[in-house]
């Protein structure tokens, strides 16, 4: 098979993927952000990457992210919301961080393929993408390796996010090279 046949099916497997994503939650995820004091962000691994390019969009809208985990991370507090992005909603560093947000009472959002996990319970806000993560047996099958089809599909959702918040503030993308790093 060649390599733009492949392209041709991941393609095909993130738009079905994306199609299937509820927008109410969506809308829920954006009203979240515009509300809260400040907005914390967490993954791991691969997922974590993701989290990470999704806080530097929020930036670049002039939100105030941070990447949990991150030197310059302050504390979190009531007003605040911690966005999980995790396929599994299990891995233990980010219940950890979900059970310890839900003590200080901040909103939790998490963006996973399994909205009953126990994140997931801990969450006011899930955002379910029906793709296959690492483990097989999971939801949604994939000719990916692993969890990429759900990664992919996280960076693509985050991004909508950032669409949407764009047209709620009525922002545009050259507005935002201002707030680009220049020390590149």
């Amino acid at each position: 098979m060649q390599t733009t046949a492949y392209t041709k099916d991941i393609l095909a497997e993130l738009g079905h993927t994306m199609e299937q994503i509820d927008d109410t939650e969506a809308e829920k995820l954006s009203e979240g952000i515009l509300h809260a004091k400040k907005i914390f962000v967490a993954g791991s691994g691969r997922s974590g990457l993701m989290a990470k390019a999704f806080a530097m969009r929020m930036m670049h809208v002039g939100l105030d992210p941070y990447v949990v985990g991150e030197t310059i991370t302050p504390n979190l507090e009531p007003e605040d919301i911690l966005i999980i992005g995790s396929g599994s909603g299990e891995t233990k560093s980010l219940l950890s961080m979900a059970e310890k947000a839900r003590s200080i009472g901040a909103a939790i959002a998490l963006v996973t393929t399994n909205p009953k996990s126990a994140i997931g319970q801990l969450s006011e806000i899930t955002i379910d993408i029906p793709a296959q993560a690492k483990a097989e047996g999971t939801s949604g099958k994939s000719i990916q390796p692993m969890g990429s089809l759900f990664e992919q599909s996280l960076l693509l959702f985050y991004d909508s996010v950032i669409l949407r918040f764009m047209d709620k503030k009525e922002l545009h993308s050259d507005t935002m090279y201002g707030r680009h790093a220049n020390l590149e």
